[in-house]
């Protein structure tokens, strides 16, 4: 498994690309300091979290990760190869 430090810096390097929801929807996000804030949501999802649901990767979809903080757009991008580096 890679480093979540690299994890995060590609999560970083991705603002405003798109993103996959399981059922399809799309989401983009911004970076909020060490957070990222999905487009349609007002959720502030923190660095601390992502790197929560990142220990548990992988998983075969959100529900794996129910108990964090919208598991939907976790899942969507630490599945993302362009996240996962896979």
């Amino acid at each position: 498994m890679k480093s979540f430090e690299s994890v995060w810096l590609r999560i970083v390097a991705h603002e405003d690309s798109e993103f996959r929801q399981v059922r399809g929807k799309t989401f983009k996000y911004k970076m909020n300091g060490n957070a990222i804030v999905p487009n349609t949501t007002n959720y502030l999802i923190a660095k601390s979290q992502i790197e929560r649901a990142w220990e548990r990767m992988p998983v075969r979809g959100p529900g794996e990760i129910s108990d964090l903080i919208a598991p939907s757009y976790l899942f969507a991008i630490l599945a993302d190869e362009r996240i996962s580096g896979e």
